[in-house]
């Protein structure tokens, strides 16, 4: 048996590229239909009024207006409040 290892002496040098998850706008900020809310792997918040998921998991509007998020049933939830116009 030898003494020493292999040729190869890097054997740690993988890492994943990172995935930018977590919230991206916070309630009461204003959004446009189409803008992303929520990048998330699962469910940890569900889609609310005014809110779709995506494949992915990732929650975005569907309609202009102010962000909330709030629980229903123990299940935290986004939704868009409509702005009301003057």
């Amino acid at each position: 048996m030898g003494r020493k290892k292999g040729g190869s002496g890097a054997k740690n040098g993988r890492d994943s590229n990172p995935k930018y998850l977590g919230v991206k706008v916070y309630g009461g900020e204003t959004v446009t239909a189409g803008s992303i809310l929520v990048r998330q792997r699962g469910t940890k918040i569900n889609p609310g009024d005014g809110v779709k998921i995506g494949k992915d998991d990732t929650l975005y509007a569907t309609e202009s207006g102010k962000v909330v998020y709030h629980e229903r049933k123990g299940r935290k939830l986004a939704s868009i409040e409509p702005v009301k116009a003057k």
